[in-house]
């Protein structure tokens, strides 16, 4: 222990912070791998002892990526097996995706000045050709094999979303729309059924990717919940012939953007009273009643609740359990910030199979984590919404 006081204040003296950031990284590193060889061969190094189970055999350098520069580490060799360091555990797919990515524009000559020092931050100057191209295709085989896999079973409710990216496109730079579509089946688990890039969400652009998404098997979806894209809604009807839930939160924003600052809180109390009816004749009633009290001071707010209404309030329709889940897009949500978070990290795609590359590998690691997660709805309240019960939701008569 005494020695390792000395290294590390010997450490703590040097100048550079980031020198001294990866000098303590090799250090615990080194540390860390001679504890694990020790436990596998019986004894420490140098150590005579009648528990050794085997001999080291020298090291073999390795350089280890890290956010603070390239470390040096020795790992240590064994004459009988092999011996590989569990904390440097292969990148996960996303952490590859990232890179793969800046690798991309780095090379092509199209990284902007903050991605170029993410570069050199990462400890990844002079890459190679060879090396990106190595890195992309193992990603993008698995990244394919996911988006492309059979859809099973019956999907009652299914969300959709879309953000945005920048992609250079013909020697431009254009806004292009990643949509990403989240489903829940009748056994209660939520995944990720596929994702899809366009240049506008338009209704052919819907309809092309939901047919995709029958074309793999997807079937059985009642409820499609989605924000304000008439696009989407038409292509829903005529692919899926699904009900279309106008996402509660974004109708929110439309409405309270046409009320000033200092009324927002109120319009918004008003029109919240709609939501919190215990049944659907009750909240179709209180909505129209809310609408009237508006209209006279708040014309424009009367008047997209009127257009809305049948759309906002359609999740009524479907099991009271299943409300707080379907009357927004609030469940893909997060996954929608995690997406934005990496994807602002590259600001500039160098081409569309990078953003499909990188989006692509979270959306397939978010899908294990809920794999192994708990039901996101239970069986009991969804056995009502299977293919074979025929049940669809109760037609809502017009005003």
């Amino acid at each position: 222990m005494t020695i390792d006081r000395i290294t590390l204040k010997e450490l703590v003296e040097k100048g550079s912070d980031v020198d001294l950031l990866r000098e303590m990284l090799a250090f615990v590193t080194g540390r860390m791998m001679e504890m694990e060889v020790e436990s596998l061969t019986g004894a420490a190094h140098g150590e005579r002892s009648d528990d050794r189970q085997n001999q080291r055999n020298g090291y073999r350098t390795r350089g280890w990526e890290t956010r603070a520069g390239t470390v040096p580490v020795a790992i240590p060799k064994l004459r009988k097996g092999s011996y590989f360091p569990s904390f440097l555990d292969p990148r996960r797919a996303s952490e590859k995706a990232l890179v793969a990515v800046i690798q991309e524009a780095y090379i092509q000559g199209v990284s902007t000045r903050s991605v170029d020092d993410l570069v050199k931050s990462m400890g990844m100057s002079g890459i190679s050709k060879s090396q990106v191209s190595r890195l992309c295709e193992d990603i993008d085989g698995r990244v394919k094999t996911f988006l492309e896999r059979p859809i099973e079973g019956s999907w009652p409710y299914l969300w959709i979303d879309a953000t945005y990216v920048k992609v250079r496109e013909g020697g431009r730079i254009v806004s292009v729309a990643v949509i990403i579509a989240v489903a829940v089946n009748t056994d209660g688990r939520r995944e990720v059924l596929g994702m899809a890039v366009g240049a506008s969400e338009a209704e052919t652009f819907w309809t092309q990717f939901l047919r995709s998404l029958t074309s793999r098997g997807l079937r059985g979806v009642k409820l499609v919940i989605s924000d304000s894209h008439e696009g989407l809604k038409a292509a829903a009807k005529k692919v899926l012939r699904a009900t279309w839930q106008r996402c509660r939160v974004h109708f929110m924003r439309n409405a309270l953007a046409n009320v000033g600052p200092k009324q927002r809180g109120m319009v918004a109390a008003a029109i919240r009273t709609a939501f919190t009816q215990e049944t659907e004749k009750e909240a179709h009633a209180e909505f129209h009643a809310v609408a009237d009290r508006l209209r006279e001071r708040f014309p424009r707010v009367s008047a997209v609740m009127d257009n809305a209404e049948h759309d906002v309030l359609a999740y009524l329709s479907f099991p009271k359990s299943h409300w707080p889940q379907i009357h927004s897009t609030n469940p893909i949500e997060r996954l929608n910030l995690e997406i934005k978070r990496r994807t602002n990290v590259v600001q500039i795609f160098p081409n569309e199979e990078a953003i499909v590359r990188l989006v692509g590998a979270l959306l397939l690691e978010q899908n294990d984590e809920w794999a192994v997660s708990r039901r996101y709805m239970s069986l009991e309240t969804l056995a009502g919404l299977s293919d074979d019960a025929a049940v669809r939701p109760t037609a809502i008569p017009a005003a």
